[in-house]
């Protein structure tokens, strides 16, 4: 008989426009829980690690070109070949914190005119978290942050057409956790 639904770690994603403070966010979390004693991992996505993840890391340090279709489903490739580890880690009784996940795809994809709908199906069958941490910062704020404009995606117009499309993302798994300054 499998580990009882008790037992099973809780899948915690993290989402925001660029430099929202994610990763500064997530570390915290991973702390106060490895502190409580919880088995716990950080994850991020897109994972740079695998074939996949590396050919992402190219286009978004705009080594190379990608159609805008494509990368999206490399995104989501990146995602799903992550998912069969994802769910053993949880029915072990791991707690993953996870930053970025499906939502960054279809926010990140739709902001640049491709289809709300269509950029949602390939997510379709991933693991749905138990609660999404939605960091709000203006986007005027993020790009104040260092290191800004380091990577494809950070430029201010676009970021606002990203915080537009996160919004038709949210539903009852959401907190939302409004920033008015930098998340740190």
């Amino acid at each position: 008989m499998g580990a009882s639904n008790e037992s099973r770690g809780a899948l915690v994603v993290f989402e925001g426009l660029d430099r929202s403070g994610k990763t500064s966010q997530c570390g915290k979390l991973l702390s106060y829980l490895e502190g409580l004693g919880h088995s716990v991992e950080l994850w991020r996505f897109p994972d740079r690690t695998t074939s996949v993840g590396q050919m992402i890391s190219a286009y978004l340090t705009n080594k190379s070109q990608l159609d805008d279709h494509t990368i999206h489903l490399l995104f989501s490739a990146n995602r799903w070949e992550k998912r069969s580890m994802m769910e053993a880690k949880l029915k072990a009784g791991i707690t993953l914190i996870v930053d970025r996940y499906s939502y960054s795809g279809v926010a990140f994809s739709s902001a640049k005119g491709l289809d709300f709908e269509w950029c949602k199906a390939p997510e379709n069958g991933l693991i749905a978290p138990d609660l999404v941490v939605y960091l709000d910062i203006p986007p005027e704020k993020a790009a104040e942050r260092g290191g800004y404009g380091g990577e494809r995606y950070e430029q201010l117009e676009f970021q606002k057409k990203v915080a537009q499309h996160y919004k038709l993302l949210e539903d009852s798994s959401w907190k939302v956790i409004l920033c008015f300054i930098s998340c740190h």
